[in-house]
């Protein structure tokens, strides 16, 4: 569905070839992505203007020379900067889509992106044709081959076997506290609270957060809350009970916190769900 504000237009929708696969066309005169994590790979091509992206700690600039990829929950930032504009189409895999793509190659399941930043000229091109004939879908057979071959080369260059997950191993205790926000993300939680559940000030937990998933303890449930509202707008929910249930305070703040990191709102990502 498209939708425009304040000169953005963006079209957000889900494929009908590939479960799991959302697309984005978006048009930014002026937009910044706050910090955010995906529960999905994203691959982005820019067809024209540009931004600055932070990505695995990394800042750099994206053009229409460079193919952005990210693997799922990692970190990343944009800001349009000096850029006038920024014109650029994306795909968004959830992981059942990727694993399934994964296994029709031969390869991992959940294959893990080496970069994030791939200037590959080949591959851009791929990408591109592939989203465009996804936005039209008219040809099934066409599309197919169009995603085996893109893929399959993403895969084949960049992708290391290994799994990807949200860093581990640093520090049990944040395993431990990110289990316990994503069963409890529609609750009050309290910083003093979480604090006191693992044995440390509000202060080091803030540090060891930062240091292990690169957010704040308020900024990682604000991501499993958004992850929570997308699973109830799929099943039909409205965008009112969608909030609450997901934790949010009310629609308001569920509306500020989608478009602020993926780009789009709450009622065009209802409204995908439902032509999907």
């Amino acid at each position: 569905m498209a939708r425009r504000h304040t000169g953005n237009h963006t079209s957000y929708w889900h494929s009908r070839r590939i479960p799991g696969m959302s697309l984005l066309r978006a048009d930014f005169r002026h937009h910044d992505y706050g910090s955010h994590t995906h529960d999905a790979y994203v691959i982005a091509v820019t067809e024209s203007g540009g931004a600055e992206i932070r990505n695995r700690n990394v800042v750099r600039k994206v053009g229409a020379a460079t193919l952005f990829v990210s693997n799922p929950d990692e970190r990343q930032s944009a800001r349009m900067g000096d850029s006038g504009r920024w014109r650029y189409r994306a795909f968004y895999l959830a992981q059942p889509a990727i694993g399934d793509l994964a296994r029709r190659f031969g390869t991992d399941p959940l294959p893990h992106l080496q970069e994030s930043m791939l200037d590959d000229g080949d591959l851009i091109g791929r990408f591109d044709r592939l989203h465009r004939v996804l936005e039209t879908e008219q040809d099934d057979l066409l599309a197919d081959e169009l995603v085996a071959d893109a893929f399959g080369r993403l895969f084949e260059r960049y992708g290391d076997g290994r799994r990807s997950k949200i860093p581990a191993g640093r520090d049990a205790v944040v395993s431990r506290l990110i289990a316990l926000m994503r069963e409890r993300h529609a609750e009050n939680l309290s910083l003093d609270q979480l604090a006191g559940l693992a044995g440390l000030t509000s202060f080091q937990l803030i540090g060891l957060f930062k240091r292990t998933v690169g957010l704040t303890p308020h900024s990682y449930l604000v991501h499993i809350r958004l992850n929570a509202a997308c699973h109830f707008l799929r099943r039909g929910h409205s965008l009112a009970d969608s909030a609450l249930a997901a934790g949010f305070c009310d629609q308001a703040a569920l509306n500020k916190h989608f478009r602020r990191c993926y780009g789009i709102t709450p009622l065009q990502f209802a409204q995908a769900a439902r032509a999907g």
